[in-house]
């Protein structure tokens, strides 16, 4: 790698895994000699904050912009779209992933992607492949990841290997894996303090594939009527997104991570395909999704092959 500092970050509207693969890929840049530092593109929620508390980590610094050149790892992300502005004129040297890869960089890149549930999967794997110390604490936050991101292995995305580590983290973090697990998922459930305009900036994600500009919103919920008695105040927060970012289909998911279903609110001129790629239809701009979770794995795929079905025909 290049001499100089190392900014190690996730993408936009930060998640658990993305911060937690900031923490640990910059402090195992930090063990093997290589100066580098964690940033956050985003606000901390509500179940990130509850993992740092009780882990003792601050919350990275804000990162707003890059300059040319600069020295960059990507985790948890390979999409310039979720990424700080600069990206494109950075000096990418890593990237560690486990979504799809949509990525062009003008020179050769380390790049870890696998099919896992969770990018702090391939962290745990990196701290062994490299025999550096794994401590309670960057246990404790790799373990969060993987519980997030996995819905307590729930998730169709998880895998076997995400749950090996997850109780192999357990362990060294000297914790019950599903006492601490429920009380973290839970502490990411409460939307009470925020505005319409926050929760769907929660955990959002932008996407463009051929001509349609797509955003997937999610949120965890032990109780999907709660969130649903907000529903004009989220509907009118998504209306302001799709005017002001000229976006096709936004899809907000409520999660209830105790039955395993989501409910969606679904807007924007292109409804359509999010009714054909699920076979439903939409009353009053929703629809329950029984069984489904994953973003990544079953609304993200299911609108791709949709859309390129119709453009097909």
């Amino acid at each position: 790698m290049a001499d100089g500092m190392i900014h190690v970050f996730g993408h936009t509207n930060p998640d658990t895994d993305s911060i937690s693969c900031a923490i640990t890929m910059a402090n195992l840049q930090n063990q093997i000699g290589r100066e580098a530092q964690s940033y956050r593109l985003g606000e901390i929620n509500k179940e990130t904050q509850y993992a740092l508390n009780t882990f003792e980590f601050k919350k990275p610094d804000l990162l707003s912009n890059l300059d040319n050149n600069t020295n960059v790892i990507m985790v948890d992300n390979n999409e310039f779209s979720q990424s700080v502005s600069g990206i494109e004129n950075a000096h990418i040297q890593m990237v560690v992933d486990h979504h799809r890869l949509n990525l062009q960089t003008a020179e050769p890149v380390h790049c870890i992607a696998e099919p896992v549930g969770c990018a702090s999967t391939i962290m745990y794997k990196l701290y062994k492949q490299d025999d550096v110390t794994i401590t309670p604490k960057i246990a404790g936050i790799m373990l969060s990841a993987i519980i997030s991101d996995t819905l307590m292995f729930k998730s169709p995305t998880c895998t076997e290997q995400d749950k090996i580590t997850a109780e192999r983290l357990a362990k060294i973090a000297g914790i019950d894996l599903y006492d601490y697990g429920y009380k973290l998922l839970e502490a990411g459930t409460d939307i009470s303090s925020y505005s319409g305009l926050e929760i769907i900036h929660i955990d959002s994600k932008n996407f463009q594939h051929k001509d349609l500009k797509l955003t997937i919103s999610q949120i965890n919920s032990s109780n999907l009527e709660e969130v649903f008695k907000r529903k004009p105040e989220i509907e009118q927060a998504i209306e302001q997104r799709i005017q002001t970012e000229n976006i096709d289909l936004f899809i907000f998911l409520a999660t209830d991570i105790l039955a395993a279903n989501s409910k969606a609110i679904v807007l924007g001129n292109k409804t359509d395909i999010f009714e054909k790629a699920f076979q439903t239809k939409l009353i009053s701009n929703t629809a329950l999704l029984k069984g489904v979770v994953s973003r990544k794995k079953q609304i993200l795929p299911a609108i791709i092959e949709t859309l390129e079905q119709k453009i097909q025909l």
